[in-house]
């Protein structure tokens, strides 16, 4: 069965110039989920890249998350938060959004990490970063996480293009990198819906 993808924003998208490429990627395939991802930026330009992906994502039937900002979250009427703290904050996103909202536990690096986060009331656990670099481990982790236990997994792969993108039993597919990086992400990400079977 073909995964659900999960997109996630380049860490130094400009609010001038990305609304057109993200609504372009985003009619080019369906995703499920949308993650702004938080990079360098500080506070202030975060949430005005935020405030802009929250309406464009929504508006596309997306779940938008935010980036380890609950408050921020909330304010903006998001979908849930994406954690890349410790279990103490993840407990704390939980305590503050659950329920209504969705949270994710990322930063995860090994067997016991993904457990330790699978035993709290979370909607999913994801291996690999955000910002663009490839973890080795990642897939291997996915694939035994998806094979073991009922919470989706998310598979982190930033170099994704049409004859790589495995999502090696996970639930969902995260791409990034390659999009952004490509002269036409729209093009780049028809192509890879394309190979995995996924419509627009």
């Amino acid at each position: 069965m073909a995964p659900q993808l999960y997109l996630i924003t380049p860490a130094n998208a400009d609010p001038a110039s990305f609304p057109a490429a993200l609504m372009a990627v985003l009619n080019a395939a369906e995703f499920s989920a949308l993650l702004v991802a938080r990079g360098a930026m500080n506070d202030a330009a975060y949430a005005a890249l935020a405030t802009i992906v929250v309406n464009i994502g929504q508006g596309a039937g997306c779940a938008v998350l935010i980036e380890d900002d609950v408050a921020l979250a909330k304010r903006l009427g998001a979908d849930g938060v994406h954690v890349t703290g410790d279990p103490a904050a993840l407990r704390a996103a939980i305590s503050a959004l659950k329920p209504a909202m969705i949270v994710g536990a990322g930063n995860l690096h090994s067997r016991h990490d993904a457990m330790t986060a699978g035993e709290m009331d979370i909607d999913y656990v994801f291996f690999g970063g955000t910002d663009g670099k490839p973890d080795p481990q990642a897939a291997d982790l996915a694939e035994w996480w998806a094979q073991t236990f009922e919470i989706p997994a998310v598979l982190s792969l930033p170099g994704a293009a049409p004859g790589n993108a495995d999502a090696r039993g996970a639930e969902f597919l995260a791409v990034s990198h390659s999009l952004w990086s490509s002269a036409a992400p729209a093009e780049a990400m028809q192509a890879i819906a394309a190979g995995l079977g996924v419509s627009a």
